[in-house]
């Protein structure tokens, strides 16, 4: 990987972004840089009442990942590895599943905005799985705020992902079917990825270990 300085992880809720960033960042000595989450006020409510909170949740999140992107100028890029668990652009994906049309048109003027100064990455990671998959996941790891996340909302961001990075054509992209594997609990599957993400990158690669590709 030593063309690449910026590597971004994507992916549905529950599908391993976290899990797979720090364990490449720790294989690799990288630069980790995660989303911050937890410190959003508004995601309890949001999961309560989705209609009523989306906004002011969505507008968290734009400026929380923005400063972290204006942070993430400062590295010394061609010294350091930096692995990110999101895009920039997973807050748009979002907003556009769970705001209204007056609300998207604000929400897309502020992000229109602030896309102009963020840095792309790289190399983008996009982790795949299935509804089923994500919803057992999101169960064992039995984060209270996920506790009244429904399956609808779930295959319905899905969709949105899968979509999205079908399109999706600015940077070198690797598509990780994740269905089949588990790279946190198997030594032998992280190794695997891990090779085939260090690979030179060109175009969309699609990785599918139940196939062997």
């Amino acid at each position: 990987m030593r063309n690449l300085y910026y590597v971004a992880i994507e992916g549905t809720i529950g599908v391993g972004k976290t899990s797979l960033a720090k364990l490449i960042s720790e294989r690799l000595g990288a630069k980790l840089v995660l989303e911050e989450f937890q410190d959003n006020p508004f995601l309890a409510d949001f999961y309560e009442d989705p209609e009523r909170h989306a906004f002011q949740t969505q507008l968290w999140f734009l400026l929380q990942r923005f400063q972290q992107q204006q942070d993430l100028r400062q590295i010394d890029m061609f010294q350091n590895l930096v692995i990110t668990d999101y895009m920039f652009v997973k807050d748009r994906l979002f907003a556009s599943l769970n705001l209204n049309e007056k609300e998207m048109s604000l929400y897309d003027s502020v992000a229109n905005m602030m896309e102009r100064n963020v840095i792309g990455p790289d190399l983008v990671i996009f982790l795949q799985a299935d509804t089923e998959t994500l919803m057992r996941n999101i169960s064992r790891r039995g984060r209270d705020f996920e506790k009244n996340m429904s399956e609808d909302y779930i295959d319905a961001l899905n969709q949105v992902y899968n979509e999205y990075f079908f399109r999706y054509q600015d940077t070198p992209l690797v598509i990780i079917n994740t269905n089949n594997i588990d790279f946190v609990n198997n030594k032998g599957d992280l190794d695997e990825v891990i090779n085939y993400i260090r690979q030179p990158a060109t175009g969309t690669k699609f990785f599918n270990p139940t196939t062997g590709l």
